[in-house]
């Protein structure tokens, strides 16, 4: 009989100083690390819990010099906000403050110039990278010099980073995956494939790389996959479709993480899932798509559908519309370029078409310009604007 694997590694079931039953999670070196985690097993909550005690990285043991950047990001990664982030959230920033201890730990942040910065920025090959390493900066210089009352390390120095030229961005993130491009994915990976199902469940859900990565069988109840977001903490509940469930009907019945590492049931990183993606996606011959592509491609499908604000927002597992926002009104405006191009194609002459494109273009911004004013956020009754017109 083949054993099954602990999905939790670390996990223990102790009884409290008071004979309760807990679920505890600890280290295995000698002194250390180890917490209580909220019940029921299994429950999004205790999920979200183990994955921050497993993976958030305690803070260095480095002693930087005083007043160092190195110093400000040893502080900063003790210092209660760091507390609040999420668990991917800090694996993430965690190796953004790493890199630049790396390349100026040692330098003073009294002697920091805009020239430091910028020349930092341009290590970098990306522009967004770029911009990151900016914002980071500005962040650690904003924190360093707050007062230690209000939470900062109390230091009187100005912030170069705001001074840094930002390198231009291309509008509009990571590429939506076309219908196109995801049916060509799926007839490169036929039924049975790893690369496949994951496809069906990132479509299927929306999730993002850090969540699709945890997924497993726990998450399944009333044929649907429920998951907490965790970027958002919003849980989303999604009906599983007939070609997800055929995928999912194909695993060992001893795999406990949806997608499984070859050969040990043991779930992926985010960032491997997200890389090894990259690679299927290559060999279907889509090489421009990704999991936040395929969930982007998902969300513009159901806006230009006819989907509402809500239901996008539901679909992403987000917070509040305003993101759900930019999808339904892109899907608007190609309904109303394509019922104004066959309005003017419909007309008898030259002429009539000339006036019916002026009618329709006036008509068109008269639309746009009702959805964007509805998109402001209006000032409650009773409170003067801070500056006149």
């Amino acid at each position: 009989m083949t054993k099954r694997t602990n999905p939790y590694p670390g996990l223990v079931r102790v009884k409290d100083r008071h004979g309760k039953e807990r679920l505890r999670y600890k280290t295995k070196r000698r002194g250390g690390f180890s917490c209580y985690l909220p019940g029921p097993y299994g429950s999004p909550e205790f999920k979200r819990a183990y994955k921050e005690a497993s993976e958030a990285l305690a803070a260095p043991s480095v002693v930087a010099p005083y007043g160092s950047l190195g110093w400000a990001v040893t502080k900063y990664l003790s210092n209660a906000h760091w507390a609040t982030l999420s668990a991917a959230r800090k694996g993430t920033l965690r190796r953004e403050l790493d890199w630049l201890r790396e390349q100026a730990g040692d330098l003073p942040l009294a002697r920091f110039g805009v020239e430091h910065v910028q020349a930092l920025m341009e290590r970098k090959t990306g522009p967004t990278a770029a911009n990151t390493v900016k914002k980071n900066l500005s962040m650690l210089f904003n924190f360093a010099a707050k007062p230690s009352k209000a939470g900062g390390l109390g230091l009187r120095i100005d912030n170069p980073a705001r001074h840094a030229v930002s390198r231009k961005e291309r509008k509009g993130g990571y590429h939506t995956a076309t219908a196109d491009e995801m049916a060509r994915y799926l007839a490169h990976w036929g039924p049975g494939t790893k690369a496949r199902l994951a496809f069906l469940l990132a479509q299927n859900t929306g999730a993002a790389r850090a969540d699709l990565s945890g997924l497993d069988r726990s998450d399944i109840r009333d044929g649907c996959l429920h998951y907490s977001r965790q970027k958002t903490g919003i849980e989303g509940v999604y009906e599983i479709g007939p070609e997800l469930a055929e995928e999912l009907s194909r695993l060992p019945s001893e795999q406990v993480y949806l997608i499984a590492q070859n050969k040990r049931d043991r779930p992926y990183k985010a960032e491997s899932l997200g890389n090894i993606f990259k690679k299927w996606a290559e060999s279907a011959g889509v090489p421009a798509i990704t999991i936040h592509g395929v969930r982007k491609g998902q969300a513009t499908a159901i806006a230009e559908a006819g989907g509402t604000e809500n239901e996008v927002m539901s679909y992403l597992a987000h917070a509040t519309t305003e993101e759900a926002r930019t999808y339904t009104v892109a899907a608007s405006r190609k309904r109303l370029t394509k019922s104004g191009l066959e309005r003017l194609n419909g007309a008898d002459s030259p002429v009539q078409g000339a006036n019916q494109l002026v009618e329709l273009a006036a008509s068109i911004m008269q639309r746009l310009d009702n959805m964007e004013n509805n998109m402001e956020v209006a000032a409650r009754r009773g409170v003067e604007p801070l500056f006149s017109g």
